[in-house]
């Protein structure tokens, strides 16, 4: 582009249909999702005193939102028990076994405390464009599993969880 042509090279919109999702952690969530999102991004604020208002100056930390993914639950709740064990094993709620052999497993085979979920955005082709990789992430929600004998059509259950991380970088393939 051009200070004259300011006409972009790449006039694709993108595609919310055009994602992969990978966390090693839970391999048979991968399939099955059906929403995910890139997170907020924001920085802190400081307010520099005047005598007659503050003024806004950019800080030095970044907030990452929160990193939620929407995902139908398979008969066998395979994919929901991968999020939930994990989580109960964060919280050792009965015993601190639970939460010791989790800490054993060595962070780079992805079954650790914390584990990198990939989000890879495709293009028009659907060819990967760009990778998300939340580092250092874990669980910190999971829905409830709701069953509804009202329905009129089957509605297949669906479950959202949660995760924090440390960040996330943004790189492009």
């Amino acid at each position: 582009m051009t200070a004259i042509d300011n006409t972009p090279t790449n006039k694709n919109f993108l595609n919310p249909l055009n994602f992969q999702f990978q966390l090693k952690r839970a391999p048979n969530l991968n399939f099955f999702i059906q929403k995910v999102n890139i997170p907020s991004v924001a920085i802190q604020l400081i307010d520099i005193p005047n005598v007659f208002n503050y003024i806004p100056d950019p800080g030095n930390k970044v907030q990452y939102g929160e990193f939620t993914v929407t995902f139908k639950v398979d008969e066998d709740l395979s994919n929901y028990r991968e999020i939930h064990d994990w989580l109960r094993s964060l919280g050792f709620p009965e015993s601190f076994a639970e939460y010791k052999a989790l800490a054993a497993n060595a962070e780079y085979t992805g079954t650790g405390i914390k584990s990198d979920i990939s989000l890879i955005v495709l293009n028009a082709l659907k060819r990967p464009n760009f990778e998300i990789t939340f580092r250092d992430a874990f669980p910190v929600f999971l829905s409830e599993v709701m069953f509804d004998t009202t329905l009129a059509d089957v509605q297949y259950v669906t479950a959202t969880a949660t995760f924090k991380y440390l960040l996330f970088d943004l790189h492009k393939l």
